[in-house]
């Protein structure tokens, strides 16, 4: 399993902080992530998608990933 955190308005259109998923690469997540959360199909295309810590393909896969960080585009600075 691995645990995917939500950050800002990824979390809100999520509607959780964080939960575990058992999807294998990273695209099959983000399809799985907005067929259970369609609110997040206008945010996810514009987020950075992070397994632990690094931004990975599409293709890459899940297994002994700890978490994904979805976070949106942040402003200020």
């Amino acid at each position: 399993m691995t645990r995917v955190r939500y950050f800002a308005a990824a979390e809100e259109a999520a509607g959780v902080a964080e939960e575990e998923r058992t999807e294998a690469t990273l695209d099959a997540l983000r399809a799985a992530l907005v067929a259970d959360h369609p609110a997040l199909g206008s945010v996810l295309p514009r987020c950075a998608v992070l397994v632990d810590g690094e931004r990975r393909d599409d293709d890459a896969p899940l297994a002994g990933a700890g978490h994904v960080d979805v976070l949106p585009p942040f402003a200020g600075g």
